[in-house]
């Protein structure tokens, strides 16, 4: 069996690491309690609910770092998505107009359902009140069976 060699081109973390490494590391203590948390009297479906929630929120506060607030360089921004800090692929998404408030890649992908539809959290929810005939209820409250997300049209 051959040897296991060690990273040899691990880089420090570019200048301003230290100003966000706490907060970081919050998402990171939250990720590792959500994985650890019990799964009694959920359903299948909502054990990953949470881990998702947290993935989607730390992403959001990269992203928001660099491209909303600015407080970032693009050294440090690059090597957070390098190193998975943040999900690039959504971020990628979030840069393209109609998913600025997108919560999963799962909700996107058209093979991921049985019509080959968008999922019900991406249909607005104006559109959902008008369709069902329901009163002033933002959508009855539809659950994303994939993430647990409410509704992340961006005409909402």
């Amino acid at each position: 069996m051959p040897p296991v060699r060690a990273a040899k081109n691990k880089k420090p973390p570019p200048e301003g690491f230290d100003d966000i490494e706490d907060t970081l590391l919050s998402y990171a203590n939250k990720m590792r309690d959500a994985q650890s948390a019990s799964t009694e009297g959920k359903k299948k479906h909502e054990t990953l609910w949470p881990i998702f929630q947290i993935s989607h929120a730390r992403s959001r506060y990269v992203y928001d770092l660099y491209y909303t607030r600015e407080a970032i360089s693009k050294q440090l921004y690059d090597w957070l998505l390098k190193n998975g800090y943040a999900d690039a692929n959504l971020v990628a998404k979030w840069k393209k107009q109609g998913y600025e408030k997108l919560c999963c890649l799962r909700c996107v992908q058209t093979k991921e359902t049985n019509f080959g539809g968008s999922c019900i959290c991406r249909v607005p929810k104006a559109s959902l009140r008008a369709k069902e005939g329901e009163d002033d209820t933002g959508g009855g409250g539809v659950q994303c069976v994939n993430c647990g997300c409410r509704g992340c049209a961006s005409s909402d």
